[in-house]
């Protein structure tokens, strides 16, 4: 009997070992997907852009429409590198940065744009 109670104990402890490297694993991969470097870059940069949006807003150079709508445009921006990541294993490819990268040059581009209108004093209708 005490050699049975012994031997269903030892199974218990490898059993819960098992389990305890299996979760760190899982939780090895969930912090690589996170920190990322491509990934990391991408959200860093939708963070700045976001914050510069809301300075300008701030400081009148961005009217709060203008600010909401850039901010719109980088939160779908947010949406699609998750998604890009979702369906690769929490990484996102070269090529779908490169193009995240695209698209957030576009929303800059667009923020200067109506900073320079609004400086102008020339409404670009939003």
């Amino acid at each position: 009997m005490f050699k049975t109670t012994r031997h269903i104990a030892s199974t218990a402890i490898l059993a819960g070992l098992a389990v305890l490297s299996i979760q760190s694993a899982f939780a090895q991969d969930s912090t690589f997907a996170k920190e990322h470097p491509r990934r990391a870059e991408v959200i860093a940069r939708e963070k700045h852009e976001k914050a510069v949006n809301a300075k300008d807003v701030k400081n009148g150079s961005l009217t709060k429409a203008q600010g909401k709508q850039l901010n719109k445009e980088d939160t779908a921006i947010r949406k699609e590198e998750r998604a890009d990541a979702a369906a690769d294993g929490g990484h996102i490819t070269k090529a779908e940065q490169r193009q995240l990268n695209r698209q957030e040059n576009a929303v800059n581009a667009q923020r200067k744009a109506d900073v320079q209108s609004n400086a102008a004093g020339v409404t670009t209708g939003k």
